[in-house]
């Protein structure tokens, strides 16, 4: 096939390698890519959040499947103009994709499914934004309503602290303040087609920038897949119909009592989701909950979750952007323990510093089962260099979590980078397993 993958960040450059290592002999390309990228696809030059470009694009080339990767695209309705032109894409519509693009509508598609969530208040003004704190009490969670790059939630016991995030955003549009859930949190994927859903492996990821969870919230600074304690916390005892392998009954719980009742309810409000949907979820003494959905491939989640996938990707998503996922089997995933350690850079998440080379990453992925997907990086006439916040995703795979996190801070330790930064305790709780 001929795929086109928008995007730039580690996540695309997952997917994209997940389809080259198929045997099919895909022809890859990508827009608007990064240095990483362009060693495993063509890199094309094409605005991802212009409609009528990508679809133009996509005709002239005769591609002959589009995935999107982030979310800005999915907003921007590319997806819809692609299906427009009957043009096979993985992605939700516009329309679909304010799953993510608004956590207000995410809300009501929740309550209107049945879904298990947490209390949420929307606020226009500071005055609404008190009086909802009052209400739900601390710890306080405040969310900017719309995309914010995965930094526009704050869970704080300062109600200063909350008042001033809340200001940040309420001039560019609502907030919602929510009710706080305690638990261990699970990210979880689905292929949809718009009436049948799949899922993948679970996965954790770690959203705080530093050690122990302290710090500010960061697009994500590791993660790690499967989840060997999910037995300890997810209980299927006497539910009916449910799997003996804790996980897999953690799977068939979800996929029943939340994916497949969110799917309904889009698809019975004209808005059918076809694409990924992430379910962020925690695991309350009440129950599995949900604390968001996103309408694409998580980052860093996807980094560990495809390269136990067992099953060709292009694949999975032909099948769901054709509406042919109920043909395919429960997608398969490899025995093996996989674990990814971010590199940011100096100053992030607030104002990282850029333009500073990197070096050691061939000494990197010398190690073994070590691959780098990289996030944001470019070519200077003079070196590779950083040209964002979160640079780098060292991934490892292994038979072991202990082995898997060894090789991923091994290979982290060949890559220099002027004050980069990443987090020690990736995976730390797992290595037993």
């Amino acid at each position: 096939m001929r795929i086109l993958v928008l995007g730039s960040g580690a996540r695309e450059h997952a997917i994209i390698l997940s389809l080259r290592s198929e045997e099919s002999g895909h022809e890859v390309f990508a827009a608007p890519g990064n240095a990483g990228i362009a060693q495993d696809a063509t890199i094309v030059d094409l605005d991802a959040n212009n409609p009528s470009a990508v679809t133009d694009y996509a005709n002239e080339e005769a591609i002959d499947l589009v995935v999107i990767g982030p979310e800005a695209p999915l907003v921007a309705g590319v997806a819809d103009a692609l299906r427009e032109r009957g043009i096979p894409v993985f992605g939700p519509g516009k329309a679909a994709a304010q799953l993510e693009g608004s956590k207000a509508f995410a809300k009501r598609i929740m309550d209107a499914a049945g879904v298990p969530t947490g209390r949420a208040l929307r606020a226009h003004s500071r005055a609404e934004v008190e009086a909802a704190l009052d209400e739900l009490g601390a710890p306080h969670v405040v969310k900017a309503d719309g995309l914010a790059a995965g930094k526009g939630v704050i869970v704080t016991t300062d109600r200063e602290a909350a008042l001033a995030h809340a200001d940040a955003y309420l001039g560019s549009g609502p907030v919602l303040v929510e009710e706080f859930l305690a638990g261990p949190e699970v990210s979880l994927f689905f292929l949809s087609d718009g009436d049948h859903v799949l899922p993948l492996s679970p996965a954790q990821d770690f959203k705080r920038l530093r050690d122990g969870d302290e710090g500010p919230n960061t697009g994500g600074m590791g993660a790690y897949s499967p989840l060997p304690w999910l037995g300890e916390r997810f209980d299927a005892r006497g539910v009916e119909g449910e799997a003996s392998d804790p996980e897999q009954a953690f799977v068939d719980y979800v996929t029943r009592e939340i994916a497949e009742p969110v799917i309904r309810e889009l698809d019975s409000e004209g808005t059918p989701f076809i694409g990924l949907l992430y379910a962020g979820l925690i695991l309350t003494e009440q129950g599995v909950k949900v604390i968001e959905f996103n309408a694409r491939f998580g980052d860093p989640e996807t980094q560990v979750v495809l390269p136990r996938l067992v099953d060709p990707l292009s694949e999975l998503l032909l099948a769901a952007a054709s509406g042919n996922l109920e043909d395919f089997p429960r997608p398969a995933f490899a025995d093996a323990a996989a674990v990814t350690v971010v590199l940011a850079s100096e100053g992030y998440p607030e104002s990282p510093v850029t333009g500073r080379p990197l070096t050691g990453l061939d000494a990197a992925t010398a190690v073994d089962g070590v691959h780098l997907a990289h996030a944001a990086t470019a070519l200077s006439p003079e070196a590779l260099v950083a040209t964002g916040g979160r640079v780098l995703n060292v991934v490892a795979l292994g038979t072991t979590f202990a082995e898997a996190r060894d090789r991923a801070y091994r290979a982290l330790a060949e890559i220099s980078l002027e004050g980069g930064q990443y987090r020690t305790d990736i995976a730390a709780r797992v290595t037993e397993s």
